[in-house]
């Protein structure tokens, strides 16, 4: 390389050749090995970074790796035609960040510090262009979106309607649970808990029938607002009473075993039937054996179906289901009425998550059919509905969803848990949108 001299008389300033694509000015690595360093610390950040370029003879400390990283430049993107937004945590119920992605293409667009409707708010109007916006249920996003362009088209996520679906069905299971659950172990109505319900439903209702208001009887009765109007809906203090959420234990495989024996002696005592089933392979204690005797689960029809469970394979797909499962499901969804309405509507509302144009008239019978039906739970869902109806329309006839920002979110958990400890919303909206 040749020495150059400054020409100004009296300067003695001299520099360097400059060689382009192998050195950079101020810098004491070439280019090629700034590059290699920016891949390991694109995917890997600072320590593990580091950790991984002295494997390959590179010497860096984490300051410079990081330093390196923050010197990647970022793509320039244009603003796309159908906008993905979504909210994340850096803190859980302390502070969020919004996640912009093109729906068509799936790259991210833009990291946002804050979910605020002034933080869309002002982006919108920076970037315009924007035709098709997919989010979830949030009404800040929502009303962002109706200032800056009122003219776009909202696409609700189909997951998060269909997760409040499951929300409203698990609710309407749980309060019809003394129809379905009669033939399992049965529920315990003289618990403190059981005369307690009734008795504060009692008094609710004594209320409410003299025209007290649901604040006031919270007041009198001091308890919360939810609280009453739980009681208000329930129509009778038995649909109070929950089966008892057994959960699977080590007993389950050996029911029939102590059922057979005890129906052929009742009086046979549980020590000889713990020494039995240990000789089959039972691991358990013997405390768990008293507490399943106790229960009366040996003596059930059937084992014992959680709420959460039932409603798991009401919203599954029945051509999921094993046999048992489906013959298990349609006996506990003919219990009562209410159940094989809830069934029957879930089943119908599914179908219109698959995207059609004659959706949006199917969604509104949907809705009448639901309203029609006794499920307050259910009520609760489709008044949900009509506060956001064009945006819940649009995910039943548009094929635009919220699945590849979901899928950002993903990554970004994986890479906040990488960088713990040193996760500045610089570095973190750095690595996001380089990803």
């Amino acid at each position: 390389m040749r020495r150059l001299v400054c020409p100004t008389r009296g300067c003695r300033q001299t520099f360097r050749e400059q060689l382009p694509g192998v050195l950079e000015r101020y810098q004491r690595r070439t280019a090629r090995l700034t590059r290699q360093i920016g891949v390991v610390v694109r995917e890997l950040a600072g320590r593990a970074g580091v950790r991984v370029l002295s494997a390959l003879a590179v010497r860096v400390s984490r300051h410079a790796a990081l330093r390196v990283l923050l010197g990647l430049p970022l793509p320039r993107r244009p603003v796309p035609r159908v906008l993905g937004v979504d909210d994340f945590a850096l803190k859980r119920r302390c502070r969020y960040a919004t996640v912009l992605i093109d729906v068509e293409t799936r790259q991210r667009v833009d990291v946002l510090p804050g979910r605020r409707v002034e933080v869309l708010e002002s982006w919108l109007r920076e970037h315009p262009g924007v035709e098709v916006v997919t989010r979830d249920g949030s009404a800040a996003y929502a009303e962002a979106v109706r200032w800056v362009i009122p003219d776009a088209v909202q696409v609700g996520d189909r997951w998060h309607i269909w997760s409040n679906v499951g929300q409203a069905v698990l609710k309407e299971v749980t309060a019809h649970s003394s129809c379905w659950g009669k033939s399992g172990p049965p529920p315990r109505e003289d618990s403190r808990r059981a005369v307690t319900a009734r008795q504060r439903w009692q008094q609710v209702h004594h209320l409410l029938g003299n025209g007290v208001g649901l604040l006031e009887c919270g007041r009198r009765l001091g308890i919360a607002i939810n609280t009453v109007k739980k009681y208000a809906r329930a129509s009778q203090p038995e649909r109070l009473v929950r089966v008892p959420a057994y959960r699977p234990t080590l007993v389950d495989p050996y029911r029939d075993h102590l059922r057979r024996r005890r129906d052929a002696d009742p009086a046979v005592p549980v020590l000889r039937l713990l020494a039995e089933i240990r000789a089959l392979g039972y691991a358990g204690s013997q405390n768990l054996l008293y507490r399943y005797i106790t229960d009366g689960r040996v003596e059930a029809d059937r084992l014992a179906v959680s709420p959460r469970r039932l409603t798991s394979m009401i919203l599954t797909r029945p051509t999921t289901l094993s046999n048992d499962q489906q013959r298990l499901c349609y006996e506990l969804t003919t219990a009562c009425p209410e159940m094989t309405v809830l069934a029957g509507l879930v089943r119908s509302f599914a179908v219109l998550l698959t995207p059609a144009a004659g959706n949006a008239d199917l969604l509104d019978d949907w809705i009448i059919r639901a309203r029609t039906a006794g499920m307050p739970h259910l009520h609760a869902f489709t008044r949900g509905l009509d506060f956001d109806r064009d945006a819940v329309q649009a995910a039943v006839t548009l094929a635009f969803h919220n699945g590849g920002t979901e899928g950002v979110n993903t990554k970004t958990k994986r890479i906040m848990r990488q960088m713990h400890g040193r996760a500045g919303f610089a570095l973190l909206r750095h690595r996001i949108l380089l990803g």
